[in-house]
């Protein structure tokens, strides 16, 4: 006997009514990684046949709210954030439209000789001392973002000691001014160095890396060239003109 009625008079799918009550029972009502029972136990529940609960659930999988593992089960993912990247994108500002709660930790801070590419982002000449800081940003307490921000040591060099959590744009505009995001080259790479240790995920998960540029409003003068990895099983990045 099956747990729940599916109605069969309605027009409505079988597959289309059991995906709903799959989302409302279990995934709203549980956890990201939660496993859901398996196919042949739901089918029986609903009282259809495993073809039509398969379907149901690859509804669900196509939404993003369910994912397969083959050999293991049906999981609950993680619900992706939509992360808007335009020429006024700002990490804890973004996030605090939606609702998320943010933190920066600091990782590293110190001057250190440019690599030619970033010094063809800044206008300075290969080799000459760029302000290099490390940041990890959290999304509602867990890993969402490293970014390594590379700026002029002349007029940043207060940042060293300056800027020790919160926004560094913020802190950047008060000084110096409005700045404007130029460009946004994103990649799927594997994480590099100690970047799986800090998002908390395998060597082996591909991140999503998005290089920047930051410039005065004012002048299109260089500020700041920024280079973020994300965790990829957490974002998706909505790309705005």
């Amino acid at each position: 006997m099956s747990l729940y009625a599916i109605d069969r008079d309605t027009g409505i799918t079988l597959y289309a009514q059991i995906a709903e009550v799959l989302e409302r029972d279990y995934v709203r009502q549980g956890a990201p990684g939660d496993r859901l029972p398996s196919e042949g136990e739901l089918a029986a529940r609903f009282g259809v046949n495993r073809h039509t609960l398969r379907r149901a659930v690859d509804e669900l999988v196509a939404d993003g709210l369910l994912e397969r593992q083959h050999g293991v089960g049906i999981f609950i993912t993680d619900q992706l954030l939509d992360y808007r990247v335009d020429t006024g994108t700002r990490f804890t500002q973004n996030l605090a439209d939606i609702g998320i709660s943010t933190d920066t930790r600091v990782i590293r801070k110190m001057i250190t000789p440019s690599s030619s590419g970033v010094a063809r982002h800044l206008a300075l000449t290969s080799d000459e001392p760029v302000l290099w800081m490390e940041t990890l940003r959290l999304a509602d307490g867990l890993p969402f973002c490293v970014i390594s921000h590379f700026l002029p040591v002349e007029p940043y060099s207060a940042l060293l000691n300056d800027f020790q959590d919160g926004s560094l744009h913020k802190l950047l505009s008060a000084s110096c001014g409005l700045l404007r995001r130029t460009e946004s080259l994103v990649t799927a790479v594997l994480p590099q160095g100690d970047d799986s240790k800090l998002l908390g995920i395998t060597q082996n998960r591909p991140i999503l890396r998005v290089k920047s540029l930051n410039v005065l409003d004012r002048d299109n003068t260089p500020v700041e060239y920024a280079i973020t990895r994300f965790r990829a099983d957490r974002i998706q990045l909505r790309i705005t003109p």
